[in-house]
């Protein structure tokens, strides 16, 4: 089997980023195949599991850091909870999380059962249904 060698592989990927470009979010190339990168073709490719896994480390790091920094008594509470607020703001966004201004409040003044009922009481709670059924019981439970 033939190999290529280091320069030959920085040279190819220099050559692939010319004619392929790179695009950051998912567009239809050419041939109409969803595409993102630099040429991924995710329609017939996809992406490898040790790939989702680097993608969701990524996307749990930025959703932390961003919850963290946007509800104060997100670094008071105990780990059960804030696991329960991280899922809610992957899944709605961190803007979204932050839209449950009641439960945040019930939240603050240590009234679980409060914030679980504010959670359940929403087009959230109706859209992804046992979800939000489980994260209720963790949020009064801790």
């Amino acid at each position: 089997m033939q190999t290529v060698t280091e320069q030959g592989l920085q040279e190819l990927k220099e050559q692939l980023l010319r004619y392929e470009g790179l695009s950051l979010t998912a567009y239809k190339c050419t041939q109409g195949k969803l595409t993102i990168g630099i040429g991924r073709n995710l329609i017939d490719k996809g992406i490898s599991l040790e790939e989702a896994h680097y993608l969701l480390n990524n996307d749990i790091a930025e959703t932390l850091a961003q919850v963290n920094s946007r509800i104060a008594i997100f670094t008071i509470i105990n780990e059960p909870r804030k696991l329960v607020l991280l899922d809610m703001a992957f899944n709605l966004g961190v803007a979204g999380l932050c839209k449950f201004k009641n439960m945040i409040a019930a939240l603050e003044r240590q009234d679980y059962q409060k914030a679980a009922d504010e959670m359940l009481d929403s087009r959230w709670a109706r859209q992804v249904g046992q979800r939000a059924q489980d994260l209720a019981r963790k949020m009064v439970e801790g």
